[in-house]
């Protein structure tokens, strides 16, 4: 049987499950660890280093926060997780999908104050973090699924188009200073009709997105480091900071943030609240989908309930060092596979890494264009758009499809915690709906497909003499008995020839 703790797949006795290695998964792999791993995990971890660093500062900036914050919200969470996480390789920090729901708490309560959006930024992994903890100890790591995939597809393709829309006035040289995505096409369009634009920072930016598609193309080169250290050269040895007017990252803070408790005023609680319950919800969705597809390929179990409470103490740790909130990384985990990640050690010596770099060299990253942390954080954004998913649900269930365009529609028109807000009540709204209306179907024999399928899909499908299969998609209980049993008596009624059984699968 295998582990809850999701590290291997050998049975092990109750006691053992239910004691310290259930809470503290990353401590019980070091005792199994083989000296062979070790060069693999080293490896990934440098390697991963290369991309943790840009993308950690771009992914800061981009949720209103100071660039270095991204490095503390890397370094901790990973050191973290590297001990409550259940899953071997799964990578956690900054992330994209987070960064306009981060954006939109700290904008309006900082007030445009770097300190300040620090402290609401911790605060506000910190409640996400608790919250996250609480739903793990008290073993609701499932609430995630009552978000179907059409309404995770509508809300992530309306965060994918505020993030893109948010860093398209920063690659094009100037900034907006409007809230929500319909104002800022319009702010960014008066910007550029008035003439506004930076073509060198333009330039710059662009040129650097497009490298970084290029050479997604090769999965095994560190195309957003490459693309960076291009944009950076380039800025530097040309003097365009100062020449041309390019804006840059300029020197970071030399050391390792202090723990400490981040100060936000009474009024500033409500919103917090708000914005900590939906960052929760989609750090975990996205974190557990994350985590189960590499644990199946890894051929491991992972704790749902522990993952949830892994991702809670990592946000934590975030919070009190001066980070924001995070989530798993859809992008930097199968890099760190790719590189023969083994354990979560691969993680660890990345965090050191970037602990080092601020530690003997801050100045390096001065020269990081900004433009070119926007083509990063564009590129991401990119990757975050589900189309072909979505054109297989507009031919198979065509309302899902137009309550996906809902969500993304009210992401993109109210903003990003509203969107999330309504994503949430439609998803129990459809829950209670496919309860008490499911959708059912009369089944037939397709000499062509193995099984038995739905008529209507398939119109050659033959129906077996005497015999009706309904299929009833949800549990039979009161609310819809009686809508069940009129589908039974028509499905009887307008059968072919007489029925002597009548099958349900249910």
């Amino acid at each position: 049987m295998p582990t809850e703790t999701g590290l291997t797949s050998v049975a092990t006795p109750h006691s053992d499950r239910a004691g310290w290695s259930r809470w503290l998964p990353g401590l019980k792999i070091l005792l199994q660890y083989q000296p062979s791993w070790l060069r693999h995990d080293i490896t990934a971890g440098l390697v991963l280093t290369s991309m943790l660093v840009p993308v950690g500062i771009a992914y800061a900036q981009a949720s209103g926060v100071p660039g270095i914050c991204g490095l503390y919200a890397t370094i901790v969470p990973l050191l973290a997780y590297a001990v409550f996480g259940p899953s071997r390789i799964l990578v956690l920090g900054p992330d994209s999908g987070l960064a306009p729901l981060i954006l939109a708490v700290v904008l309006p309560l900082s007030g445009g104050d770097p300190t300040r959006a620090v402290a609401i930024a911790g605060m506000l992994a910190i409640g996400s973090g608790a919250l996250c903890i609480a739903a793990g100890l008290a073993r609701l790591g499932f609430i995630t699924e009552l978000l179907s995939k059409p309404i995770r597809y509508g809300y992530m393709n309306g965060i994918a188009l505020t993030v893109l829309l948010s860093q398209i006035p920063k690659l094009l040289g100037f900034s907006v200073d409007v809230k929500g995505p319909l104002r800022v096409i319009a702010a960014t369009a008066q910007q550029i009709l008035t003439g506004h634009t930076n073509l060198v920072s333009f330039a710059i930016g662009f040129g650097t997105l497009v490298l970084i598609l290029l050479l997604k193309r090769a999965p095994r080169l560190p195309g957003v480091l490459i693309a960076v250290v291009v944009a950076t050269v380039v800025v530097a040895a040309l003097g365009l900071a100062t020449s041309a007017g390019v804006a840059v990252l300029g020197p970071l803070p030399q050391g390792l943030p202090r723990p400490s408790l981040p100060f936000v005023q009474l009024d500033d609680l409500a919103p917090l609240l708000t914005g900590s319950v939906a960052v929760a919800l989609v750090a975990f969705a996205d974190t557990s989908v994350l985590s189960r597809t590499f644990a199946a390929r890894t051929r491991t179990v992972v704790d749902p309930n522990q993952e949830m409470v892994a991702l809670g103490v990592a946000n934590l740790a975030a919070g009190f060092f001066q980070g924001f909130p995070i989530s798993s990384s859809s992008s930097r985990t199968p890099v760190a596979a790719a590189a023969g990640a083994r354990t979560q050690l691969s993680s660890v010596v990345g965090a050191l890494a970037i602990a080092l770099l601020l530690l003997v060299a801050p100045a390096l990253l001065q020269d990081l264009p900004q433009p070119a942390l926007a083509a990063v954080v564009i590129a991401a954004a990119i990757g975050l758009f589900e189309v072909a998913d979505l054109v297989r649900i507009y031919r198979i269930q065509r309302w899902e499809f137009w309550l996906s365009m809902v969500c993304f529609a009210g992401v993109a028109i109210l903003g990003v915690i509203p969107g999330i807000s309504l994503a949430i009540v439609l998803a129990v709204i459809e829950f209670l709906w496919d309860g008490w209306r499911p959708h059912s179907a009369v089944l037939g024999l397709v000499d062509s497909v193995r099984g038995y399928h739905d008529i209507t899909r398939y119109p050659q499908a033959r129906l077996l003499p005497g015999l009706v299969m309904l299929r009833w998609d949800a549990p039979l209980f009161f609310a819809n008995a009686e809508l069940f049993s009129n589908r039974a008596r028509e499905v009887i009624a307008s059968a072919p020839g007489p029925v002597r059984r009548l099958v349900v699968a249910a």
